[in-house]
Parts: C-alpha cells; sequence; structure tokens
C-alpha cells in the first residue's frame, strides 16, 4: 500500500465507549483471588527514584500546561492549539481553520467562545486567531528554540486527538531539519517545499493538528502537523505509523509575527527548482563531481537566480542513460548547476538550504551560492525576491 503524508486534522465520528468494570458479575466463575507467587522482584532505589522523577516532571508538564492548550472547532471538524500571548492569539495550523474566518475556541476550564481567524500561512500551515477572554483564562505557552534539539531528546504532545481531549503523548525527536512537499501552489502553479520540520514518534493523530509539540522544560519546540501513514482505520481516518511532523518554534517565530501585524507573511524567493538524492548512476551519468548538493533543474525566467547567472540543466540524456539500472528519474537533464553551499553553509541536500533560507534571510537581502559547473567552483551572488 502506498504511503499517505496526511494532515492530522480530524473530523471526528460519535464513537461508542464501553465499560469493563464489574467482572465478577459478567464471569462468576473468574476467582477473586490470584495464586501465590514469588514476591516480584524490586527495582535498585537507584533506579526507581529517577522513574519516579521522571514521572514527576512529566506530571508537572502536564498539570501547568496543558490549561494552554485548546480545541479548535470548525464546521468541518476539529483541530488543536495554544496560547501564544496574554492578548489572547491562540496559534494553531492554517489547515485546521482552512478557509473560515471565525472559528469555536475551546479551552481547557471548559470555557467556549468564538475567535476570529487574523492571519494566515498556507506555506508554512500556520494560523493565528484572535479571542476575547478574560486574563483568567489565558496560559501562554513559553518557546523554546528548535536549533536546540537533538535527535533522541525526549518531547511530548499535547491536543485532542480523536476528539479526545487533553491528551498527552510522548516520544523522542526521531530527525531535524526535514523537507515535505507543500499542499499549496502560487498563482503561477509552483508549488514550495516546507521546510525545518521536525519528525517525531510520539503519538500524533488526527486532531491533534496545531497542537504543541514540548521539550521536558515545558517549552514548546514545535507544532505538530501531519503524520505519514500507510494505512486507514474504520472511518477512514489515517493511523499513526510512529512517524508524525511538526512546524519547528524558529519558524513560527519568524512567521506569526507578522500573520498578527499584516495578517501575511513574505517569505523570500530565489527561483530555482533543484533535485538531490541522487542515485551514483545519475551523479556519474550527469558528470557531477560531487555526490551531494542540489542540482539544478530548473530556473525561474527573469527571477533572482536566473538574473545572477545560475544555470539549469537543459541537454536531455540519453534514453538509454536515464533508464540504466540505479536511475530514480528519467527527465534529468545535464549541464545544470550543483549548489553546494550557501552563504559559506554546506548544503547537503536541498532541505539544507530552503531550511537556511526562510529561516535567516528575507525579500532582498543576497545570500551566495558555492556552485560547481563542470570542473569550475563558482561564487554567485543572488539578490532574493519575494516569493509569488
Amino acid at each position: 500500500m502506498n504511503k499517505k503524508f496526511t494532515l492530522t486534522f480530524s473530523i471526528v465520528l460519535l464513537t461508542a465507549l464501553m465499560g469493563c468494570s464489574g467482572l465478577n458479575a459478567i464471569f462468576p466463575n473468574v476467582a477473586t483471588t490470584a495464586p501465590s507467587a514469588a514476591p516480584l522482584a524490586t527495582l535498585p532505589s537507584s533506579t526507581a527514584s529517577g522513574l519516579t522523577a521522571s514521572q514527576g516532571t512529566l506530571t508537572n508538564i502536564y498539570t501547568t500546561y496543558s490549561p494552554g492548550v485548546v480545541t479548535i472547532q470548525t464546521a468541518t471538524g476539529l483541530g488543536s492549539g495554544w496560547v501564544y500571548n496574554g492578548s489572547g492569539i491562540i496559534v494553531t495550523n492554517a489547515h485546521v481553520v482552512g478557509t473560515d474566518t471565525q472559528v469555536e475556541v475551546d479551552f481547557a476550564s471548559g470555557l467556549k467562545t468564538f475567535g476570529t481567524v487574523i492571519g494566515v500561512d498556507t506555506y508554512s500551515d500556520l494560523a493565528v486567531v484572535q479571542v476575547t477572554v478574560a486574563a483568567s483564562e489565558l496560559h501562554p505557552l513559553p518557546m523554546g528554540d528548535s536549533s536546540a534539539l537533538a535527535v533522541g531528546q525526549s518531547v511530548i504532545a499535547i491536543g485532542n486527538p480523536f476528539g479526545l481531549a487533553g491528551t498527552m503523548t510522548m516520544g523522542i525527536v526521531s530527525a531535524l531539519g526535514r523537507a515535505l512537499p507543500g499542499n499549496v501552489t502560487d498563482p503561477s502553479g509552483a508549488s514550495y517545499t516546507s521546510a525545518d520540520i521536525i519528525q517525531t514518534d510520539a503519538a500524533i493523530n488526527p486532531g491533534n493538528s496545531g497542537g504543541p509539540l514540548m521539550n521536558l522544560n515545558g517549552e514548546v519546540v514545535g507544532i505538530n502537523s501531519s503524520i505519514e501513514s500507510t494505512s486507514t482505520g474504520t472511518g477512514g481516518q489515517p493511523v499513526n505509523s510512529g512517524i508524525g511532523f511538526a512546524i519547528s518554534i524558529n519558524l513560527v517565530k519568524k512567521v506569526v509575527p507578522s500573520l498578527i501585524s499584516a495578517g501575511k507573511y513574505a517569505y523570500p524567493f530565489m527561483g530555482v527548482s533543484t533535485i538531490d538524492g541522487l542515485s551514483l548512476t545519475e551523479i556519474q551519468t550527469l558528470g557531477l563531481k560531487s555526490t551531494s548538493g542540489a542540482y539544478v533543474t530548473t530556473v525561474v525566467a527573469g527571477g533572482p537566480a536566473a538574473t545572477a547567472g545560475v544555470v539549469a540543466g537543459t541537454t536531455p540524456l540519453s534514453p538509454s542513460s536515464s533508464s540504466v539500472p540505479g536511475s530514480t528519474t528519467t527527465t534529468l537533464n545535464s549541464g545544470g548547476d550543483l549548489i553546494i553551499a550557501i552563504d559559506s553553509q554546506p548544503v547537503v541536500t536541498f532541505s539544507d538550504m530552503i531550511r537556511y533560507l526562510i529561516l535567516n534571510k528575507s525579500p532582498g537581502d543576497t545570500v551566495t551560492l558555492t556552485i560547481m559547473r563542470g570542473d569550475k567552483t563558482l561564487q554567485i551572488p543572488v539578490v532574493l525576491g519575494t516569493r509569488p
């Protein structure tokens, strides 16, 4: 079955839950006294103390910060969100609010209110909602630094999977700096990659969208947004496979203030399409001198990269060359530049370049690309434009 990359916005189905108390009434012949057995071994005191401390940390995080997590209700389903500041700003996913201009916001206290969607950025899948409630209802969550995360670090997610409000799950950071296919296109039909994505195995399911991914200091380090799944449940909802994705909090810090003040965010634009992850056979066929880097396949006419002189591949490979064993594509053209660094930051894959651009640059800034063109290594300055 093909893998499915699925946004974790839930359309909640009515589910009947059956209790299992009163076993003796159902099974009157079941013995109520357990047979004698050897006593269980006890944990070393140091281990038991560590487990108790860890449990206490998790309990304290939930008690302290879950009041800052909300449910976002729309006409088509529900998602999660969290309190960004004391002025009543709620942050969630763009795909949670959709095209709605007003949504219902449900607080952990039981308060329900309407909120106005004041800013949406579909490229980063972020949205901000303004609510007007008593200050006592607002519990802003502290924000951490996603650049300080490490693979293997423990993280927790709080949200509303399948409508089960206030659910907490735990896992680790599985990978950092992921780039995922974007869900939208610009007016010209071009699509853009989502960058600086955190991968986690913390259980994320439909309804978790927009909720916080937190470290063990209780700081938000990401916003849960999607899962990759190979199957669906009986209701058609995707089943968690242990691969979840969250938007980094450092990207949130860049985008959300602009959404609050202007309702939108302006992204830097270079005007190139690239490919990486080429097989060794393809690399040799293209004549590239490095096995890493982002190979330029398209340069937008009149765009910043074209103006700067970046070159895309234009010479079609022969059919025999593009269909050799190990080839992953049959549409490659040779003669393109291979980007190996941006502002002296190594570009091993495209995700390295787009992550650097989005987190560090703005329209009008200049970046210097290090490229390999045949046997030559060149430095090409590019003045960034604004994404259409």
